[in-house]
């Protein structure tokens, strides 16, 4: 698929409350080796089906709750390990940037900090960082 998959595609307005999170649950679910309808249709499961709208909201969810949302959207190469990540994600989010990506960016020198900071995710790579930073990088630098 040679089109990029852009925030205003699924619906998300960057510049909102909870926008950047959303964006970046969709790039973290785009940036795994699985076919890009598949993980926008997790992406839509999750957040709008399900409301997993926010930090707080996801990381309120149950392994066994993610792995069924992913499921569901048939994400199911991955739904294991994605949903472990997705939790993580909202742990390390919550703990090291007071669960905010606007934290992280407080936090970090330059754009090139920021992205390391990002990649430090488990489960974050250069890929799903490419996806992110695409939409993000106006809001945030």
């Amino acid at each position: 698929m040679n089109k990029h998959i852009t925030a205003e595609d699924l619906g998300i307005d960057i510049h909102e409350q909870h926008g950047l999170f959303k964006w970046l649950v969709a790039s973290f679910l785009m940036g795994k080796r699985i076919q890009a309808d598949i993980a926008v249709e997790a992406y839509r499961v999750v957040v709008h089906k399900h409301g997993r709208d926010t930090p707080r909201k996801l990381g309120h969810c149950t392994h066994r709750e993610l792995v069924s949302m992913l499921g569901e959207a048939h994400y199911v190469r991955y739904d294991e390990s994605t949903a472990t990540r997705l939790s993580a994600l909202v742990k390390k989010l919550d703990t090291d940037y007071d669960g905010t990506i606007e934290r992280m960016r407080e936090m970090s020198a330059d754009r090139h900090e920021f992205e390391s900071r990002l990649a430090a995710f488990d489960g974050i790579g250069p890929k799903t960082v490419e996806i992110f930073m695409r939409e993000a990088r106006e809001a945030l630098f």
